[in-house]
């Protein structure tokens, strides 16, 4: 999860209850994607498959540490 609280903007943004849904989806959108990345794609971000798989498969309303208050 560190990887995408680093890489996407909108990430380091705290879940609040107006905005909390929306960032919940674009992170589930954020995993889904990472998901489907190319081995070279993995390769130039420093993540291996076997990571991408484990961050893909986490749910939604499993945010980073530095989210929770």
């Amino acid at each position: 999860m560190e990887l995408l609280s680093r890489t996407h903007p909108t990430a380091r943004l705290q879940p609040t209850r107006r905005g909390g849904l929306s960032t919940l989806v674009s992170l589930y959108r954020q995993r889904r994607a990472l998901s489907k990345l190319d081995d070279a794609s993995l390769n130039d971000i420093g993540v291996s498959r076997t990571e991408a798989q484990a961050e893909a498969k986490r749910a939604p309303w499993d945010v980073p540490s530095n989210w929770k208050a």
